[in-house]
């Protein structure tokens, strides 16, 4: 509530750009996202993790499939790597969640 198209208010990052990967998981089954903010996976496919929501969308990480960026659900996932144990919080910006 009070958050417009922001997921939550707060994310969780290895760094203070969010730009470092925190870590990488195989996708457990297909996903399509509702909308253009999501990224859309097939089940098998390696999946990198930029940032994860805290807050209200704890539910929601953001990664990349390829050249694609976007949001999924976190137990969507099976994590076979770890790039980054620091977890930084962060506040979310209204550019985190517009489609590019």
């Amino acid at each position: 509530p009070g958050l417009g198209r922001r997921f939550a208010e707060r994310k969780r990052c290895a760094d203070l750009e969010c730009s470092m990967l925190m870590c990488r998981g195989k996708a457990m089954r297909d996903f399509k996202g509702p909308d253009c903010r999501f990224v859309n996976f097939k089940k098998g496919e390696a999946v990198y993790v930029y940032y994860k929501l805290i807050g209200e969308s704890t539910e929601l990480w953001a990664g990349s499939v390829g050249s694609d960026f976007g949001y999924f659900p976190m137990d969507l996932l099976e994590i076979n790597h770890n790039y980054s144990n620091e977890e930084l919080e962060l506040p979310t910006d209204e550019t985190d969640f517009v489609c590019f």
